[in-house]
């Protein structure tokens, strides 16, 4: 990291100024809050608690940092070190960059799927269990892989994770391009998946680092691109390239690209984790001066090796004992199965059913896309507007990123998507019919994913990363899980009834955001359902 040379004077950042509050240091003010309320009841940790809303020991602690010399803190409301008081143009290169990275790693999920029938060929394979597996274990690893980056980014911060395993992404698919095996294949397709999943398990920790409220839901509209369009773009490539250069050559392409923008983010990216640009803020004050009591605000002593396994165990705990980012989690995750489910199957479904090519398969995810690109413009615009408006009013709170005029459309969507798909196709209605069918499901998948991923950045941002983890972790395993029983339900159940099975399945999980939209604050609050580290 570039810093500036601070002086040791301005060490804790308590001058004559300290009450003008700007937003950036606003934020890191909340951040704190979530921090002290995140020892005993992360349920309840959002960004806007306050000091009058902590313990009366929070308050003397609170004070006790502000009035020691010994506490390291930015420099003021708009020091430039803060990346919340980057300029716009710096946070936007951030976020451009980071959707690329984003978008490349979904995109090895569905980028050979076409050319699944070759691979099979080619190892002289005939097990439909496994024709699922090579494509849906590279999702498993998507729920493996953040297990250890979610605390690795919390300990050492977000850009040493991003670089190692972008780094390490690229071997293991350089490696898939190599494979002379079925088992090889698999078992690189895992680890590809694993160092994979770093941009999106820590993806939306990194916006919450340096976005403000209001602006965050375009932000989280244009990095969510990359979950969900990257799969839909994968097949549409991967089917013209498959039939003109072989499957291999969909892995020597992914390895390119996701190389190139790897060393973009290297070079562009800069640290953006609050607590370790303090601490390392605090080592070279140290350093400098002598003075070895020196500290970070953020620091509360704990080891390093505490701190890592107790950030392994976060977003497992909060998935488990957090009802919101549970069920949230379900909701999300239920829907991507189903997504993942429509990639694995809709190359045999339009090949058999409709007679595609193998070239021409891939443009049958055009309608999942467009539906996807629609969600995402409406939403990424009309959240934010809705957030300004509840600020303009003072009363802002993370369940206003979940309005019924966003959250039903899209709930709504998904399940008339899947009658439409599975029934038009199971009785070989005009192709065109599924495809506008899967632009619904597009739409709702994006509405879903965006709120939620948005609502828990909002909820729980200083621990953006392992809620997010948590979130990632479920949806990947059903996202791995679902598609490998796809071939065999539709066999014994028909496209029609099949796809009602899921249909209704989406439909049962409507009233989570709902419940959440009207109950989420006394969720949040209430001591029963807090989570304790």
């Amino acid at each position: 990291m570039d810093l500036k040379e601070e002086k040791p004077e301005k060490a804790h950042g308590a001058g004559p100024d300290a009450e003008a509050r700007s937003p950036g240091e606003a934020a890191r003010d909340d951040n704190i809050d979530i921090e002290k309320a995140a020892q005993s009841n992360v349920g309840s940790a959002h960004s806007e608690l306050t000091l009058e809303e902590g313990t009366s020991a929070d308050k003397d602690k609170e004070q006790h940092d502000s009035e020691d010399p010994n506490i390291v803190d930015w420099d003021g409301p708009d020091d430039p070190q803060n990346p919340m008081n980057w300029p716009a143009k710096k946070k936007w290169g951030v976020i451009a960059v980071l959707s690329l990275v984003t978008l490349i790693t979904p995109l090895g999920s569905s980028f050979f799927a076409p050319g699944v029938p070759q691979v099979m060929s080619a190892f002289h394979e005939k097990s439909n269990l496994l024709a699922a597996l090579v494509v849906s274990v590279y999702v498993l690893g998507f729920a493996i892989g953040p297990i250890i980056i979610a605390p690795l980014s919390e300990l050492y911060g977000r850009s040493p994770v991003y670089n190692g395993s972008n780094v390490l992404f690229v071997v293991f698919t350089i490696a898939c391009a190599v494979s002379t095996n079925m088992n090889m294949l698999i078992a690189f397709r895992f680890l590809a998946g694993c160092a994979g999943a770093a941009p999106l398990t820590i993806g939306g920790g990194t916006l919450a680092d340096i976005m403000p409220r209001e602006k965050r839901a375009g932000a989280m509209a244009i990095w969510a691109l990359g979950p969900l369009l990257g799969p839909v773009l994968g097949p549409i490539c991967g089917g013209f390239l498959t039939q003109a250069k072989g499957w291999r050559w969909v892995f020597y392409v992914l390895a390119i690209f996701s190389g190139f923008f790897s060393l973009l983010l290297f070079f562009t990216a800069r640290e953006t984790y609050a607590p370790v640009l303090l601490a390392r803020k605090a080592a070279r004050l140290r350093k400098e001066t002598g003075n070895q009591n020196l500290r970070s605000i953020m620091d509360d002593n704990t080891p390093p090796r505490e701190v890592f396994l107790r950030s392994i165990v976060r977003p497992m705990k909060m998935l488990f004992f957090s009802p919101i980012v549970f069920l949230m989690s379900l909701y999300v995750a239920v829907n991507y199965g189903i997504l993942y489910l429509l990639f694995t199957t809709i190359t045999f479904v339009f090949e058999d059913q409709y007679h595609f090519s193998a070239g021409s398969i891939g443009l049958s995810f055009l309608g999942t896309g467009i539906g996807m690109l629609a969600g995402m413009m409406v939403l990424g615009v009309m959240s934010d507007k809705i957030i300004k408006k509840h600020m303009a009013k003072g009363n802002v709170k993370p369940e206003h990123r979940l309005p019924f005029i966003l959250t039903l459309p899209g709930g709504i969507a998904l399940p008339i998507g899947i009658f439409v798909y599975g029934w038009t196709a199971d009785k070989h209605v005009h192709w065109v019919v599924p495809i506008i069918g899967t632009a619904f499901i597009g739409l709702g998948n994006l509405s879903s994913m965006m709120t939620i991923q948005t609502y828990l950045v909002d909820a729980f941002t200083l621990h953006a990363a392992s809620a997010i983890a948590a979130n990632t972790i479920l949806r990947s395993v059903f996202g791995a899980v679902l598609p490998l029983c796809g071939l065999s339900m539709f066999d014994k159940l028909g496209l029609g009834w099949g796809n009602s099975l899921l249909g209704f399945l989406s439909l049962a999980l409507i009233p989570v955001p709902v419940i959440f939209r009207v109950y989420g604050e006394k969720i949040r609050t209430n001591p029963k359902f807090q989570v304790k580290f």
